[in-house]
């Protein structure tokens, strides 16, 4: 899966417009309101709150009412069990609340194959041709196991590693290529910080190692396939017991946002984060640079990309504006996405715009785009979360070694799935 995943969603939504039928004007009929949901994560609601502003202003006849909130899941589950889903929804795709599951269900979710069977933006072929391999297939965007398209990617987030500037140059040092490297300088000063018991960011160990969550392929998850306790794993997770135990760089009382602030007050020299971190660094007056994270075992970090979806309800009778604001997100928010945020435009004409192209911060993310993957969007994936962070810790404390932690691992996931597909 080493295609370009980030020329997916906003090409999708530009193509999604033409698909249906445009919009000529709002203002012949009645004013429509056009209800949207976002999910406000670390990058704030600046970029939403501006684009809502001037669609309005250059769309006569429709008001939005946008409800943003980091618990944007509480807020519209009742509007969902309700039959009231949003116009337009924009969600993380591996969030716990499963709100996208429930949408699944219900089968509320409008069907986008026509729109990926037409006309992609260049006019080179049809907008699948312009999708990362396996990703239209998978249960990302394809949740029935049917190849039929639902959910569409609309922008992502990677890992990297961010590193304190007034430490290598007092230090004399270079950005470290390998985990090994990365190892020797933070144990002689400042340490690495982030959250070593999440999955999120132990990934990247295990896929290099040769190990994988839940076995993917053909386009779809094999859930009875766990591959956590393979060598590869149990080697990943030998190092990062290492890096609690032996090398002494990361404690199990290290939250993500712990670690930011660490990292933010120059009390360790290395963190790992994404580009909704670049905002508060740099407000902060914080000295740092960004690079792609460094091999591990000789092979690439494959980080996972997080990824907001972007979806229509199916009974929406606000389909036609739901996908012009869209579009219009996509015509004119190139450079606004990245001012409001940091946040890499998925287009890849919109990254070689020049504010994108000399920054250093958004080659080393876009780099990492490139060599990483979405985690599993399956509902078995919400039962993985506590089961690592309860094992990787009783490792950590001794109760258990590398290998013991893998088995259990797995041992404690087969349980809760069976558990919750037996509907208990």
């Amino acid at each position: 899966m080493k295609k370009r995943f980030a020329a997916s969603a906003m090409i999708l939504a530009m193509s999604a417009a033409t698909v249906l039928s445009p919009l000529t004007t709002f203002a012949e009929a009645e004013e429509q309101e056009l209800n949207i949901a976002i999910f406000q994560g670390g990058y704030g609601d600046a970029y939403w709150n501006q684009m809502v502003e001037l669609f309005e202003a250059s769309h006569e006849g429709v008001k939005v009412n946008m409800t943003i909130s980091p618990t944007i899941g509480d807020i519209i589950r009742p509007q969902i069990v309700a039959g009231n889903a949003p116009d337009f929804i924009c969600l993380n795709d591996g969030a716990e609340d499963g709100v996208i599951l429930s949408l699944i269900k219900e089968h509320a979710l409008l069907n986008l194959d026509d729109v990926f069977d037409g006309e992609n933006y260049a006019g080179t072929g049809t907008l699948r041709d312009d999708i990362t391999d396996g990703i239209l297939s998978s249960t990302k965007c394809a949740p029935y196991g049917d190849d039929e398209i639902y959910l569409a990617p609309f922008n992502s987030g990677p890992q990297g590693l961010i590193y304190n500037k007034t430490f290598f140059d007092e230090n004399n040092l270079e950005v470290p290529k390998t985990w090994e490297e990365l190892v020797d300088q933070a144990a002689a000063d400042g340490g690495v910080q982030f959250d070593a018991t999440s999955i999120y960011y132990d990934f990247g160990f295990v896929r290099a190692c040769g190990g994988y969550i839940f076995k993917y392929q053909d386009g779809a998850y094999d859930t009875a396939d766990i591959g956590l306790d393979n060598e590869g794993s149990v080697d990943a997770y030998a190092f990062i017991n290492d890096l609690c135990n032996k090398y002494k760089l990361i404690t199990a009382d290290v939250t993500a946002d712990i670690a930011r602030s660490n990292f933010q007050n120059g009390k360790c020299a290395y963190y790992i984060g994404g580009p909704w971190d670049i905002d508060g660094f740099t407000s902060a007056e914080t000295p740092f640079g960004i690079t792609e994270m460094p091999t591990f075992h000789g092979q690439a970090f494959v980080t996972p990309v997080g990824t907001q979806v972007s979806f229509v309800g199916k009974d929406s009778d606000k389909q036609e504006p739901a996908w012009s604001f869209i579009k219009y997100l996509i015509e004119n928010g190139a450079k606004d996405l990245y001012e409001a945020g940091d946040r890499i435009p998925a287009r890849l004409s919109d990254q070689e715009l020049e504010e994108i192209r000399e920054n250093a911060y958004a080659k080393a993310f876009i780099v990492q785009i490139n060599q990483g993957e979405p985690m599993p969007t399956v509902s078995e994936m919400g039962q993985l979360w506590s089961i690592h962070v309860n094992n990787i810790r009783s490792m950590w404390s001794g109760e258990q070694t590398p290998e013991e932690a893998a088995k259990n691992m797995v041992a404690q996931l087969e349980e809760a799935v069976e558990l919750m597909n037996s509907g208990k």
